[in-house]
């Protein structure tokens, strides 16, 4: 029988419609016709980009020159700039303001055809510095409140570029999502003196039915209230409320959980369009974030929204969470830590 499920951190039902029970080949997805022609974020073709923000590469190797194996840069089509106004002006009832902020690219590899999670393990590490030295800087300018990371594979999931990249994104206000997982786990707080995201580890660690995946820092689960088919979140054991102050065997073991759930997802589904995206605290607000927990959550896009979800906001699942477990569990990944780079430098411009 199908059944209501309640989001545990956020004020949200899901319908998990369990007599629908799709399994993976129960999904059709239609592949994106391969695009011809030059790609921009191609090594050879830096020019066709801004100016790189950072860039990780070789010793003598030139700024926007090849040499690179993992470089940022501004959008070059971006949704917000910085150098707009904060200023925000009122209308009636209307509110308006410039379109602030800041939008990059991660180029998360020089070659074109390989995503991040067929790399080995030090690569998706590399990837990881770059998110956390952009997110270091971003946070400097005090009109930023929120820096979102996120990665859209496949046209479905909204990417216009093939090549492999992730985007980051600062806006000067804080998102409603953010906002609502920020209350939430505020108000557990208050009532037990625990973190919700701490006791939900726990109690998936005992019950094993939605458990992926662990190592010593993070664990990998298909969420009890799932809202899409194959929804997994990646989440540290230890309580950490701000994702850009994580640093050494915590990089490399996320690069390793990160690159394990997405070739499971791959291998499991035949290369899905996803969204994966960074859940992290707001920064230059004067809250206190203490209570909140970051985690990454990867939402295949196997289903559709329609009339139901557009106009009530509940989501119908119809993979329960303990079959998607069951299903990526089951799927046996090689991974490695070979090192490519062992020499080579980050070079970031002013």
């Amino acid at each position: 029988m199908p059944e209501w499920r309640k989001d545990p951190i956020v004020d949200r039902w899901v319908v998990i419609a369990s007599e629908r029970g799709k399994r993976p080949c129960d999904f059709i997805v239609s592949g994106d016709e391969k695009k011809q022609g030059k790609c921009p974020l191609c090594q050879g073709n830096e020019h066709d980009t801004p100016p790189e923000v950072i860039a990780f590469r070789e010793n003598g190797s030139r700024r926007d020159q090849p040499g690179w194996w993992v470089r940022v840069v501004p959008n070059k089509f971006p949704a917000v700039r910085i150098e707009a106004s904060p200023e925000v002006r009122n209308y009636g009832i209307f509110s308006t303001m410039d379109g602030l902020g800041a939008h990059e690219v991660v180029v998360e590899t020089a070659e074109h055809d390989s995503e991040i999670e067929e790399h080995n393990v030090k690569q998706v590490e590399e990837v990881i510095w770059a998110w956390l030295n952009r997110m270091q800087d971003l946070r400097r300018d005090g009109r930023m409140k929120y820096i979102q990371i996120f990665k859209n594979y496949g046209q479905t999931a909204g990417a216009s570029l093939e090549h492999p990249h992730s985007q980051i994104l600062a806006v000067p206000m804080v998102p409603p999502e953010i906002r609502a997982e920020m209350d939430g786990l505020k108000n557990y707080a208050v009532v037990t003196g625990r973190c919700i995201l701490c006791e939900m580890i726990n109690q998936e660690l005992r019950e094993q039915n939605r458990v992926i995946w662990e190592n010593n820092d993070f664990i990998h689960i298909a969420p009890y209230a799932s809202r899409f088919p194959y929804e997994t979140w990646i989440i540290p054991r230890s309580h950490q409320p701000d994702f850009a102050m994580i640093s050494g065997n915590h990089v490399r073991n996320l690069a390793e959980i990160i690159r394990l759930a997405l070739k499971k997802m791959d291998s499991s589904l035949c290369g899905p369009p996803y969204n994966m995206v960074l859940h992290t605290c707001p920064v230059n607000t004067g809250e206190d974030v203490v209570h909140y927990h970051w985690h990454v959550e990867i939402l295949p896009r196997l289903t559709k929204m329609a009339g139901f979800e557009l106009g009530t906001g509940f989501f119908i699942n119809p993979t329960p969470p303990e079959l998607a477990a069951e299903v990526l569990r089951d799927v046996e990944i090689a991974y490695d830590h070979v090192l490519t780079h062992n020499t080579g430098e980050v070079t970031r411009y002013v």
